[in-house]
């Protein structure tokens, strides 16, 4: 048997708008450099509604100057397997 890790998307979230504003970035500026037509897709990131997909994790982490690790939330398991 073994624990599950979890992404937990909302701790994620206010942790990419902590960063965000530590590093005194905009919504606006990262809706243009991902190029998104409006910011709602990063409003959902912050709220934890969605997630990043991996690529653009990938460059979030890089505009924040941070790794992976110190971006994404994971949770110890809640539930068992096996």
């Amino acid at each position: 048997m073994f624990e599950i890790p979890f992404v937990n998307t909302v701790a994620t979230g206010q942790n990419i708008d902590r960063l965000r504003i530590a590093a005194g970035l905009s919504v606006r500026d990262i809706q243009m450099v991902f190029g998104f037509a409006t910011p709602q897709a990063i409003y959902k990131w912050i709220h934890g509604t969605s997630m990043p997909t991996i690529d653009n994790l990938v460059i979030l982490a890089a505009m924040l100057d941070v790794t992976l690790d110190e971006l994404v939330v994971v949770d110890n398991a809640v539930r068992k397997c096996g």
